[in-house]
Order: C-alpha cells, then sequence, then structure tokens
C-alpha cells in the first residue's frame, strides 16, 4: 500500500523488457546466433557425410570423422544456443493483479514488436535447423539397420555354386586328380572360379584304392563316388561349423563345434550329437584328361535346416 491508500501491486511495466535479467547472456547474441547457426550446418553436413560414407564403403576413418563433425557441431550448436541465447535470470514471480489496461497491453505489444521480433525469427532459424538435424540424424541412424539386412537372398540358401561338370579345385586354384589323394586322405576343395566360398566349400574323403565305386549304405549312391573317392558338404547341419575332422578305422566325420558325428560309409548319416540330418553328397566324376569333376549339383541345401524350423 502506497501513503495514499492505492495498492502497489499492478500489472509488470513495459520497462521491465529492459530488465538485465531478461537479456541474452551474450554481449553480442546475434554473432552467437550466427555462429550457432553456422555450427549446426556443420553439424547436419558431417551427418550426411557419415551417412554417404557408411553406406557406400568401409571407410572407417572417414566414418568416423564424418560422425564426431555432425555430433559436434549440432552439439555446439544446441549449446551456444541454450548458454548465450537465453535470458540471464535470476527471475523473481511478483504477485501482482494480472488485470491490464488497454493502452498497458498495447504498449507491451508495441515493445515486443519493436524489440524481439529479429529476436524471434533467429530463434526460428536455430530451432529449424536443430529439427533438420535431429531428422536428419534419425534417418542416418537407420542405417546401420537397413545395411545389415542386406541383399534378398533369393535362392542362395537352398543352391551352391555346384554344377554339372564343375571342375573340382583346391583353395588356391589348383585342379585336383584322384591320385592326389592317399586311402584315408581328405581333401577341402571348391568349384573353379569360387574358390574359398564357405557354402561351396566341400570335403573330398578316399575310402579305398582304385577305380572300384564305393560301396555306400546309402541305396542309389554308388555311381555318385569315383576311384574311391567320396565328397559331402563340409557345412555342418547342425550349426554350419566346417566338418574337417575324420576318424578312418571308423570312416566317420567329427563336427569340432558340437561333437556331431557322421557316418560316411552311411550318406553321412549323424550317428551322434545335435545334426538333425546328413551331410548333403556331392556327385563326383573325371573328366578326359583325369581331373575330378561334379557330375551335377547338390540336391538338397546345405548347412543348418533353417527351412525344417517352425
Amino acid at each position: 500500500m502506497s501513503d495514499d491508500g492505492r495498492s502497489t501491486t499492478g500489472p509488470l511495466p513495459v520497462a521491465a523488457l529492459d530488465d538485465p535479467h531478461l537479456a541474452p547472456y551474450a554481449k553480442r547474441p546475434q554473432a552467437v546466433a550466427a555462429a550457432a547457426a553456422i555450427s549446426m550446418v556443420i553439424g547436419i553436413i558431417g551427418i550426411i557425410g557419415f551417412g554417404v560414407a557408411f553406406w557406400v564403403g568401409n571407410q572407417t576413418q572417414w566414418q568416423a570423422a564424418t560422425l564426431g563433425v555432425g555430433l559436434f557441431g549440432l552439439g555446439f550448436g544446441v549449446a551456444a544456443w541454450g548458454k548465450y541465447l537465453m535470458p540471464q535470470g535470476p527471475f523473481v514471480e511478483e504477485r501482482h493483479d494480472f488485470h491490464s489496461t488497454d493502452d498497458e497491453r498495447d504498449a507491451m505489444s508495441a515493445a515486443v514488436v519493436e524489440r524481439g521480433g529479429l529476436v524471434v525469427k533467429r530463434r526460428k532459424v536455430l530451432g529449424g535447423l536443430f529439427a533438420l538435424g535431429s531428422a536428419v540424424f534419425g534417418v542416418v541412424a537407420a542405417f546401420p539397420l537397413l545395411r545389415s539386412l542386406g541383399p534378398k537372398p533369393g535362392r542362395t540358401l537352398f543352391v551352391t555354386n555346384w554344377r554339372a561338370g564343375s571342375r573340382v579345385v583346391t583353395v588356391d586354384g589348383r585342379r585336383v586328380r584322384p591320385s592326389d589323394l592317399e586311402v584315408g586322405g581328405v581333401l577341402t576343395v571348391f568349384p573353379q572360379g569360387h574358390e574359398g566360398n564357405s557354402p561351396d566349400q566341400t570335403i573330398l574323403i578316399r575310402l579305398q584304392a582304385g577305380q572300384e565305386p564305393v560301396v555306400l549304405e546309402s541305396p542309389g549312391r554308388s555311381d555318385w563316388t569315383v576311384h574311391g573317392i567320396v565328397g559331402y558338404s563340409k557345412m555342418c547341419t547342425h550349426l554350419g561349423c566346417p566338418v574337417g575332422l575324420y576318424q578312418e578305422q571308423t570312416t566317420e566325420l567329427v563336427c569340432p563345434c558340437h561333437q556331431s558325428v557322421f557316418n560316411v560309409r552311411a550318406g553321412a548319416v549323424p550317428q551322434f550329437g545335435p545334426a538333425p540330418r546328413p551331410l548333403p553328397q556331392l556327385p563326383l566324376a573325371v573328366d578326359a584328361a583325369g581331373y575330378l569333376v561334379s557330375s551335377g549339383g547338390y540336391d538338397q541345401p546345405v548347412g543348418p535346416g533353417f527351412w525344417e524350423r517352425p
């Protein structure tokens, strides 16, 4: 109350806009706003660059550099905006009547338009840049998921590169003759042109000497062998580990990962372990030059039997 009995409370005077607590922390807010905007633009460019570097190649140095520039640029711009362009404070809420006269409202509106119009516009630009940067980062952040899905596998999970007449070669591309394997010997081979391709890896085992075909316990496959040599997929039907351990005395192949045991003379039927089905067999032949070739491809998918799972 004043001395004449009138209330001292009332609407916030227009002069309160000049309160230094309401002014930006920076002495040159326009320069800071420009710097924050430039920093955000650089950050957006960096994020886009990271997306391009990730999508087109495996240059991890470029990926790290562009991602670092992008995150630093956006972070610096937002931090500068929040620290230097916001009012300094502290603020104390005064209790007063919230009623204002028409003249006071008009004066307040004129003051805001005159003093704050450019500030509001400038901060809208920063807000727009921040929203754009967040949207770009969100899209780029989805790239690893999209890239990890890769192309559609098509029939590649069901067929290999073995065909009728495919030349049998070692991992270094050397062609194989039957005489290259002694009785009890094993050799990992591939179709020529696909050396080292995991689904194509095949293990050759020489069970007997001479040129007579191997008599297998599985019917209808004796003509799939040549010169006492039989070939099976090297990918375990459990989880795809390479089945490379051969026990000559028992003619069994053993998977070193989970100890699945396959009977070679019985068509590689699993005798022990978690493997659910036999190793697919590759039909073999000898060409006119005396080299091993395949007389056909695998008659079933190699590797884990994923298609049989519910």
